[in-house]
């Protein structure tokens, strides 16, 4: 999937007129480059529209369902058979109509829009040649699993994006309400046709996918679906019709197709292997090639990004170990001292809801805090609001472990950083703040919140997603907050951005050894717990999200390297010229691109002010 965080897009039309509220941030966007090609602009703008077509929830989560949009507001994305054909062809066509303009006619902004907007296209056909699978936070093998399927984005989707102002708002949720039985009944399908080519998950992500779906199959007044928009048509003095409504549509078209969903995914079960991996499976090998490469946006292979992670993994645990001892911390490997700090109970939260809440408003005074130092190291500012939440109790079982979703674009939703919470052992306090920068601020919510209000990008720029690039920026701000002084008043809170930086690199190590050199479920946990020190439960749900969307947690630490290798031949070159400032704004301004591509802008820069 384009992940969750993938979606930070928008259109240089529906951005005119649009104040965006905000706490009197800077958002003056960059100087603009060359003049564009207003024939060019207008077929980018054309194919972002006909993406918006083809995911009408993703105009929902940006605001843009609305005009002449509005008729989206009613439908969710189709995973059908139709739908997959009709995303399959739009992407043949659009890839023909780029591969007709004539680059060298094209400006150097155009050019570098040609190539990106390129480079998706050409991913998204890679993907689409394998007839089996579905999306997470990446391309992923199992149309439906812990981390894929409707029935895990839908309620969730509805509750907190579908916004219910009148009366035509709820009557647009129950036609949602609606079609979502189908999409429940397409999904199973899907996993039908899918297991008859031999992709089927793991009998450990089956056991985890049923749990949770069962989870949601409970009588209408104690659903989601249902109690959302009961609550939300009340406060807005609706009445109660749609409250019926949502009630009748649950119980005759989305509970049974729950089951029937319950069933077939079920019915896989005498028939599935142990095996984490896509070794072993059809077409696997090629899969995940084709995903890590997507994903990291890359050209290296799994045997390279299994030698970086060791390499990168080993020059951490070694920073570790110091500081470590200056804590007094001797006897054990890095390892088992973390995890003998995971156990302190003075860093624990109680696993109660007072206990998590504290958590959470513990993450949002950290997130409130980094912001007034911003504007000493960024020359633009997202004006956007932005707030820590928990994840649903519903979802926790499987979702992971934190993840950022962007704000409307007009401000009327904040970007939202998700913490899970299922069991606050597995979130000492000295490791939040380092997840609250990566996935709000300086993070996601800034790098996307710019893009978002960078009037100078088209789109479909906006709506680009590089997990390489953007996991890559929220990797390098935890090192950036670090070196600001973040942790000078928490040295604990140091010690849990090295461990994160350490996670990321074993993540390059552990998804390689799954889905190329064979590793199993056990095995990946016991080595995190051994060279993190992680929670076991923290440890075996990042394992189970590797194996249904593989390669993509390889592109956290790829894309670190990056960026800092970028700065660090800027300094080098510049000497006490260089200016952080300038730096931020000569790898934030082009908006996200893959890791190849924003080596050249790098470069580029760096021969420019020298």
């Amino acid at each position: 999937m384009l992940d969750r965080r993938a979606f930070l897009l928008s259109s240089r039309a529906s951005l005119a007129g649009i104040a965006l509220a905000g706490p009197g941030w800077a958002a003056t966007p960059p100087t603009p480059g060359p003049r564009r090609s207003p024939q060019f602009a207008a077929l980018l703008d054309a194919l972002f529209q006909a993406d918006l077509r083809l995911r009408p929830e993703t105009a929902t989560q940006l605001g843009l369902d609305k005009g002449a949009n509005a008729a989206l507001r009613s439908q969710l994305n189709d995973p059908s058979d139709a739908g997959r054909a009709a995303a399959r062809a739009q992407t043949g066509e659009q890839l023909a109509r780029l591969r007709a303009i004539d680059v060298a006619t094209l400006s150097p902004a155009d050019r570098l829009d040609h190539e990106v907007v390129s480079y998706t296209r050409r991913s998204a056909a890679a993907v689409q040649a394998f007839d089996f699978g579905g999306s997470g936070y990446g391309p992923s093998p199992y149309v439906v699993s812990q981390l894929t399927g409707s029935y895990q984005s839908v309620p969730d989707f509805l509750d907190t994006k579908h916004r219910i102002e009148t009366s035509e708002d709820a009557d647009a949720y129950l036609a949602r309400l609606t079609a979502f039985g189908g999409v429940l009944d397409a999904e199973t399908a899907r996993i039908r046709h899918d297991a008859g080519i031999g992709m089927v998950p793991p009998d450990f992500i089956i056991d985890l996918t049923v749990a949770q779906l069962r989870k949601l199959d409970v009588p209408a007044d104690q659903a989601l679906l249902v109690t959302s928009i009961t609550r939300r048509a009340a406060a807005r003095g609706l009445g109660d019709r749609h409250a019926r409504d949502a009630a009748r549509i649950y119980d005759t078209a989305v509970r049974p197709a729950l089951e029937r969903q319950i069933a077939a995914i079920g019915a896989l079960r005498p028939r599935a292997a142990h095996d984490a991996g896509l070794n072993t499976r059809p077409q696997g090998p090629a899969f995940y090639e084709t995903a890590l490469h997507g994903t990291t946006t890359t050209t290296l292979g799994p045997d390279e990004v299994h030698r970086f992670g060791l390499d990168q993994a080993r020059d951490i645990s070694a920073r570790l170990d110091a500081l470590l001892r200056a804590q007094g911390m001797t006897k054990g490997t890095v390892g088992q001292r973390m995890a003998a700090l995971y156990k302190d109970p003075r860093q624990l939260y109680p696993n109660t809801d007072a206990g998590k809440a504290e958590a959470i408003a513990y993450c949002n005074a950290r997130l409130a805090a980094i912001r007034t130092r911003l504007p000493a190291y960024f020359k633009r500012l997202p004006p956007y609001r932005f707030e820590v939440r928990r994840v649903p109790p519903q979802t926790e079982l499987g979702a992971a472990s934190a993840f950022s979703q962007s704000p409307a674009i007009d401000g009327s939703r904040p970007g939202l950083v998700y913490f899970n919470l299922h069991d606050t052992a597995e979130w000492p306090k000295f490791c939040l703040a380092t997840t609250v920068y990566h996935e709000g601020l300086p993070g996601h919510q800034l790098e996307g919140g710019l893009a978002l209000s960078n009037t100078d990008l088209p789109l479909i720029r906006k709506a680009g997603g590089f997990s390489g690039y953007a996991e890559g920026w929220a990797l390098y701000v935890e090192q950036l907050s670090d070196e600001i002084g973040m942790y000078d008043d928490e040295p604990l809170g140091r010690l849990g951005y090295l461990k994160f930086q350490l996670f990321r690199a074993n993540r390059c190590v552990v998804d390689t050894g799954i889905h190329h050199l064979g590793w199993s479920r056990e095995r990946s946990i016991a080595y995190l717990v051994e060279q993190d020190g992680e929670a076991p439960g923290f440890a075996a749900r990042e394992v189970e999200r590797y194996c249904v969307t593989p390669g993509q947690a390889c592109s956290y630490k790829l894309g670190h390297s990056t960026f800092v290798d970028i700065r660090e031949r800027a300094k080098a070159k510049m000497g006490s010229r260089f200016d952080l400032k300038d730096f931020h704004e000569a790898v934030l301004a082009p908006g996200r691109v893959p890791l190849d591509t924003l080596r050249e802008i790098g470069d580029r820069w760096i021969s420019s002010q020298a």
